[in-house]
């Protein structure tokens, strides 16, 4: 989901004591404050050396998986003390996959640095890199296992759009291995079930075609869930079950599938006179 780029992999350097840049960076610091507002000044060549100056040294204290919080946190008070729009530009800087610190420290699941960063209250949870993914759609994939750090996962839910799409899936398509806490965490902060990626696909499908059980009965659950939606192949959740084995899922989604239409005004009761319901690929044989 995420390509790293830039910065060197290397650990973090010492801190430099609470509040403190070094002179090369409050040089950068104090040049970008007095340029900020200047798009034509941004592209000078003297302003974009402090520009990337700026971003080397950020990434690197920032993006590691070995990162320090405290350190990051060090500089995110040094950055809002030159100016509160210096911090803002700096914190939501992108690299050339268009990540950005938020990006890497979710991917990395380095939660104490996401709440850093997420507190400055400038940190743009909706920022999507040149993939099309946005850092909370990345905290759906992350391996959470703390309860502190779930309540930062669910505090990037209630406040980023979790229906948003990326090039690739949408935003409630759960993990391969099943996250059903993520997937409840989504539903929470108002993901729309139904909502289809650019191939159609439902999260209901992919939990289906991963044998996900509990996942397809919390999404089942939801106030109208479409089990009968298709993909751009014509395939439906339940034609996916079946062609993956799954059959236990596949008559979970048959009896929700004809419940449904049995309870749609004008449309008779399953009955031993009526339709089986919708032709499936498969049997439950």
């Amino acid at each position: 989901c995420i390509q790293t780029n830039p910065a060197p992999q290397c650990s973090p350097q010492e801190p430099l004591g609470p509040y403190e840049l070094s002179e090369k960076m409050l040089s950068a610091c104090n040049l970008l404050k007095n340029n900020t507002n200047d798009p034509k000044a941004l592209t000078s060549k003297g302003v974009r050396f402090c520009l990337n100056t700026l971003q080397h040294e950020w990434f690197h204290v920032s993006i590691q998986k070995s990162a320090v919080p405290a350190m990051v946190g060090d500089y995110i008070t040094a950055f809002e003390a030159v100016s509160p729009d210096e911090l803002c530009y700096i914190i939501n800087m992108a690299d050339g996959t268009g990540n950005t610190a938020l990006h890497y420290s979710v991917s990395h699941s380095n939660f104490e640095i996401v709440k850093l960063l997420w507190d400055t209250d400038v940190c743009n949870v909706d920022h999507q890199n040149k993939a099309g993914y946005m850092p909370i759609m990345l905290a759906a994939l992350a391996a959470v296992e703390a309860e502190k750090d779930m309540q930062v996962v669910e505090e990037l839910f209630s406040c980023g759009n979790v229906n948003a799409k990326a090039s690739q899936v949408s935003g409630l398509l759960p993990d391969p291995h099943e996250r059903i806490d993520m997937v409840k965490g989504l539903l929470a902060c108002g993901a729309e079930v139904n909502i289809q990626d650019n191939k159609d696909s439902t999260a209901l499908m992919c939990a289906s075609e991963h044998g996900h059980m509990e996942i397809v009965k919390l999404l089942l659950a939801q106030p109208g869930c479409k089990g009968h939606l298709e993909d751009n192949d014509g395939s439906t959740a339940l034609s996916i079950a079946l062609e993956a084995g799954h059959k236990d899922i596949a008559v979970l989604l048959y009896a929700h599938v004809n419940f449904a239409k049995a309870q749609s005004p004008g449309t008779p009761r399953l009955g031993r006179k009526t339709s089986p319901g919708p032709t499936h690929r498969g049997s439950f044989d």
